[in-house]
C-alpha cells in the first residue's frame, strides 16, 4: 500500500505536532544528573570496565551532551538551506511554500531547544564540555557544496534521527526523562521533514 504525499498533507501533519520549550526543559523540567542520558548502544560505556558506576554515568552524560550539541550544529546548516529553497518558491504553490517555512521554523526551534539544553547542562554538570564549532563556520563549509549533496546529507540526518529514537531511545526506561523527552519531541518534528 502506498501513500500519496502532498505539501498540503505534510503541512497539516506538521501543524499537529506542536510543543513549547517550557514543556521540555526549564522551570520544573530539569535534567536529572543521577541518571544516564544516552542508551548504551550510543554511549558505549559498559565495555569500559575500569570506570566506576558514577564515572560511567558521567561519561554517558558527556556523550549525551555531545550528541545533542551536534544536532544543534547540524541544524545550523539545515535552516539556511531550507530558507534558500523556500525563497525561490515564493510565487509558487502556497502549500509548498508554507511547508518549507514550517520546516525552517521547526529547525530554528530545534536550534533554540539545543541552546537551552546546553545552558541547563552547563548549570548542572561539574565540568565544562565543549563541542566542535563554531556552527556557522561548519554551516558555511557544508553549504558551499552542491545543493543535491547537501539535501542528501540532510535527508540522511533526518532518517538517522528517526531510527535512533525508535530503535534505541523510545523504550529505554533508564534514561533521564527530561533528556529523553527532548529527543522525543525533536524526533516528532523530524518525522515530518523526511
Amino acid at each position: 500500500m502506498g501513500y500519496n504525499y502532498s505539501f498540503k498533507d505534510v503541512l497539516e501533519r506538521a501543524e499537529r505536532v506542536a510543543w513549547r520549550f517550557e514543556d521540555l526543559i526549564g522551570g520544573d523540567k530539569t535534567l536529572d544528573f543521577t541518571k544516564v542520558f544516552m542508551p548504551e548502544s550510543f554511549a558505549r560505556v559498559s565495555a569500559l570496565d575500569f570506570l566506576s558506576e558514577d564515572e560511567g554515568r558521567l561519561l554517558n552524560q558527556i556523550r549525551g551532551h555531545a550528541y545533542l550539541r551536534m544536532f544543534g550544529v547540524v541544524e545550523e546548516f539545515i535552516l539556511p538551506f531550507v530558507l534558500d529553497h523556500a525563497r525561490s518558491m515564493i510565487d509558487g504553490d502556497d502549500y509548498r511554500v508554507r511547508a518549507y517555512l514550517e520546516f525552517a521554523g521547526e529547525e530554528a526551534k530545534h536550534i533554540h531547544l539545543f541552546h537551552r539544553f546546553a545552558d541547563a547542562f552547563a548549570q548542572g554538570f561539574s565540568v565544562k564540555c565543549n563541542v566542535i564549532g563554531p556552527g556557522d563556520a561548519i554551516a558555511k563549509h557544508i553549504l558551499a557544496h552542491h545543493p543535491l549533496s547537501v539535501a542528501l546529507v540532510i535527508l540522511q540526518i533526518e532518517w538517522m534521527t528517526q531510527r535512533h529514537f525508535v530503535e534505541s531511545v523510545h523504550d529505554d526506561s533508564r534514561l533521564d526523562p527530561c533528556f529523553k523527552n527532548m529527543l522525543k519531541h525533536h524526533w516528532m518534528e523530524e518525522m515530518q521533514h523526511a
